[in-house]
C-alpha cells in the first residue's frame, strides 16, 4: 500500500507541474508571435517601426527580470518550502495573463495601456524564471533513486507541449479568422487559455506536500540563518557546482532560442520562406521533444546523463555547419522542416535530462537558488538575447553562417566548462561508476545501494 501511494503522489507531483509549466511557458511565447499585432493595440501612439521596436523592448523586459525571480523565489522556495513557492509563481502568472489579455487597447486607456503591458511581462518574467528551478526540484525530490533524469524529463516535456501549443494556437487563429478579426480579439485568447494556470497553483499548494529531502533540511539548525549567512554557505559549497550547471545550459538554450525564436525570422527574411511554413516546423518538433524527453531522460539514468550530455555536445558541433549548408543550397518548406527535426532532436537528447542533471550537483539547501541562477543567467545571456546578438554581428558579414557559428561557439563553450569544473569531472566518474549497478538500482529502487554516493552527500549537515 506505501508502494501505491507513493507511486500515486509522483504522479500528481508530476502531472501537476508539467500541466503549470506548460501554461506557463505558453504565455511566454504567444506574446512574440503575435507582437505585430500588439504594438499596433498598445503602441499606436508611434510610427509602426518605433511600435514594433517598443514591443519587442517590452518582450525582452521579460528577460531581463527572469534571473532577479528566479533568485528571489529560489531563495523563497529554500526558506519556505519548494511546493508553495511554485504555487504563488503560477498564481502570478495567471494574473499576468488576464492583465495582458483584459487590458484595453491605446485607443481607450491612452499611455495607461502600453504601462499595463510592460507590467504585465515584468510579472510574466519573473514567474517564468523560478517555475523551471521549482518544479525540477520539486520533481527531482520525490523522484525514486535511479529515476531521476527520466522523471526530471518530464519538466522538458512542458515545455514541447507548451511550444506546440502556442505554434498551433497561432496558427489556428491566423489561419481561420480575418485580419480585423484577429487585431481586434483574436490575439488575446491565448493569453485567456494560458490564465489557466492559476487554478493549477491552488491546486499544488493545497494538495501536493513537501518532500522528505526538504522536511529533513527544515530540521537543520543552519535552515533558520539569517540570509547573509545562508547566502555565503551557498557559494561556499555550490560556488563550483553554480559553474558547471551554466555549462550544462549553454549549449541547450542557445540551440533552443536560436531555432525557435530566430530560425522563424531568418526563413523569412533571408530564405524567403513563409511565417507558416516555418510555425508548423516549430509545432514538429516540438512534437519530438515532448515525445522523446522521457525516452532519453530513462536512457540517462541508465548510461549516465552528463557522459550523454558530453557525447551529443561533440555530435551536434559536428552537424551544425553540414544543416546549413544543406538549407542554404536549396531552400524549400521541406528542407527547413527536416534541419528543424534534426536540431531539435540534438536538443531533446542533450536536454531531455536538463532538470535532474541540474538539481543533482547541488546541495538540498541550495538547490532551488542554484538551479534559478544557472538556469536563468544561461537564458539571459546565451539564449534570450541570442537573436540581437546574430542580428547585430549579421550587418556587418554574411548573415547566412552567423547562426552556425554563433551555435557551434556555445556549444564548445559549454563543454568546456562542465569539464574544467571539479564538479564537472566528479558528476562524470560517477556517471562511470554507477553504469556498473544502473540495472540493479532499477530492479530495487529501495535499496540504499541504489543512492549515489553525490546524492547521499546532499543529505548531509
Amino acid at each position: 500500500m506505501d508502494t501505491t501511494n507513493e507511486a500515486r503522489r509522483i504522479r500528481k507531483v508530476i502531472i501537476t507541474t508539467v500541466a503549470g509549466g506548460t501554461f506557463e511557458w505558453f504565455d511566454f511565447a504567444v506574446y512574440a508571435y503575435f507582437s505585430g499585432l500588439i504594438a499596433r493595440t498598445f503602441f499606436a501612439g508611434v510610427n509602426r517601426g518605433e511600435s514594433l521596436l517598443l514591443t519587442f523592448a517590452t518582450f525582452a523586459v521579460g528577460f531581463l527580470v527572469r534571473p532577479i525571480g528566479g533568485v528571489v523565489m529560489g531563495m523563497y522556495a529554500d526558506r519556505a518550502g519548494r511546493v508553495k513557492a511554485l504555487s504563488w509563481i503560477m498564481v502570478a502568472m495567471s494574473v499576468a495573463s488576464l492583465l495582458l489579455a483584459l487590458t484595453p487597447g491605446y485607443a481607450t486607456l491612452g499611455l495607461a495601456a502600453p504601462i499595463l503591458v510592460v507590467i504585465g511581462r515584468l510579472v510574466q518574467g519573473f514567474a517564468v524564471g523560478a517555475q523551471f528551478a521549482l518544479s525540477s526540484v520539486t520533481i527531482y525530490e520525490v523522484a525514486p533513486p535511479g529515476k531521476k533524469m527520466y522523471y526530471g524529463s518530464f519538466n522538458m516535456v512542458s515545455l514541447g507541449v507548451a511550444a506546440m501549443m502556442s505554434s498551433g494556437c497561432s496558427y489556428l487563429l491566423t489561419s481561420h479568422l480575418s485580419h480585423a478579426a484577429l487585431a481586434a480579439w483574436g490575439w488575446r485568447v491565448p493569453f485567456l487559455i494560458g490564465a489557466l494556470v492559476g487554478p493549477i497553483g491552488f491546486y499544488i499548494r493545497h494538495q501536493i506536500g513537501e518532500s522528505d529531502d526538504y522536511q529533513r533540511m527544515q530540521a537543520r539548525p543552519a535552515a533558520q540563518a539569517p540570509a547573509l549567512a545562508r547566502a555565503r554557505q551557498f557559494l561556499r559549497e555550490n560556488g563550483d557546482a553554480l559553474v558547471c550547471a551554466m555549462g550544462v545550459m549553454i549549449a541547450g538554450t542557445s540551440l533552443n532560442y536560436v531555432w525557435n525564436a530566430y530560425l522563424p525570422n531568418y526563413a523569412q527574411y533571408q530564405l524567403h520562406l513563409s511565417l507558416g511554413s516555418t510555425l508548423r516546423g516549430v509545432f514538429v518538433t516540438s512534437l519530438v521533444t515532448a515525445v522523446l524527453s522521457p525516452v532519453f531522460g530513462k536512457l540517462a539514468d541508465r548510461i549516465g546523463a552528463y557522459r550523454l550530455f558530453c557525447f551529443f555536445i561533440v555530435g551536434w558541433m559536428t552537424c551544425v555547419f553540414p544543416l546549413f549548408w544543406y538549407l542554404l543550397g536549396e531552400p524549400t518548406e521541406h528542407r527547413l522542416i527536416f534541419v528543424q527535426m534534426v536540431g531539435m532532436l540534438f536538443l531533446t537528447l542533450q536536454g531531455a535530462a536538463h532538470p535532474g542533471m541540474l538539481v543533482k550537483i547541488f546541495t538540498v539547501q541550495g538547490r532551488s537558488t542554484g538551479v534559478a541562477i544557472a538556469y536563468n543567467t544561461a537564458v539571459m545571456l546565451f539564449g534570450g538575447l541570442a537573436p540581437f546578438y546574430i542580428s547585430v554581428v549579421a550587418r556587418f558579414t554574411d548573415a547566412r553562417f552567423i547562426p552556425p557559428g554563433y551555435l557551434f561557439g556555445t556549444s564548445l563553450l559549454a563543454i568546456t566548462l562542465v569539464l574544467l569544473t571539479r564538479t564537472g569531472r566528479r558528476v562524470l566518474r560517477d556517471d562511470r561508476a554507477e553504469r556498473g549497478h544502473a540495472a540493479f538500482a532499477n530492479d530495487a529502487p529501495d535499496s540504499s545501494s541504489a543512492v549515489s554516493a553525490r546524492e547521499q552527500t546532499h543529505l548531509r549537515m
